[in-house]
């Protein structure tokens, strides 16, 4: 994938996972949202830039710091400057959760939507209570959550499963222009290998093509193996990586 492509995709994900406060730096979009996910609270050095790399690190560091953060910056192949990586790692960032980035195209995809998946517009209770307890979310940021979700300025859907009245799996899809995002399929422990994460997957994806959507993308973890094969069994293919470079806050 080109990098502006990879520019575009990131860029749509930001929008579809917004934070709670955003900084711009001189080519740089740095997020915060009190500490939930490496995604809403990291640096992303998406443009050009024209101050020193040194000075633009630290300033960052002093951002995250004064909010008792973990200094966090998201790598892709595209991230500017080209160095930034190397130059993390020599200053002592850590490398972390190297993720995929897949994409499927959905004009040519056609599947019946499992009916027994409810999507929902708007916040769902059972939704954001199973959603929060099967990813094992600290109670902290339970809160954080729905505030994330009511910044989404696009059109989304939470999609729920349930069996003999207790959620099975859960899901959100978020829709921009041509695009779906796939977020957080979770699966009850309960409940796996029946098919149930599938079953969200697809009810999401056929939403997204009836709103218009051609191309579904998603993010799963490198050593996330039962996922990553039920993304390719639906038709889901790797573009590229990303990991995180971390500073331990203070």
């Amino acid at each position: 994938m080109a990098k502006e492509e990879i520019r575009l995709l990131e860029e749509i994900t930001l929008n579809a996972w917004p934070a709670l406060q955003t900084v711009l730096m001189d080519g740089w979009v740095v997020r915060f949202a009190k500490g939930y996910t490496r995604r809403a609270n990291s640096v992303n050095p998406l443009y050009p830039s024209s101050q020193p790399l040194k000075r633009k690190i630290e300033a960052c560091e002093r951002l995250y710091f004064a909010r008792g953060l973990k200094s966090v910056f998201k790598i892709t192949p595209a991230s500017l400057p080209s160095e930034l990586d190397a130059v993390l790692a020599g200053s002592g960032y850590g490398r972390e959760g190297r993720t995929g980035v897949q994409t499927m195209n959905l004009e040519n995809w056609s599947r019946d939507r499992d009916r027994g998946v409810e999507l929902y517009s708007d916040f769902a209770a059972d939704w954001h209570g199973a959603y929060c307890v099967m990813n094992g979310i600290a109670p902290e940021h339970h809160g954080t959550v729905g505030q994330l979700l009511a910044l989404q300025f696009q059109d989304k859907r939470l999609a729920v499963l349930r069996r003999e009245g207790q959620v099975a799996a859960c899901g959100l899809g978020v829709k921009q222009d041509r695009f779906l995002g796939i977020f957080d399929i979770v699966v009850n422990p309960r409940q796996r290998r029946q098919g149930c994460g599938n079953a969200i997957v697809e009810a999401l994806l056929a939403w997204g093509k009836q709103e218009g959507a051609r191309t579904a993308y998603l993010q799963v973890t490198a050593e996330n193996e039962p996922a990553r094969q039920l993304y390719a069994c639906l038709g889901f293919r790797e573009e590229y990586q990303y990991w995180y470079r971390v500073r331990q806050a203070g």
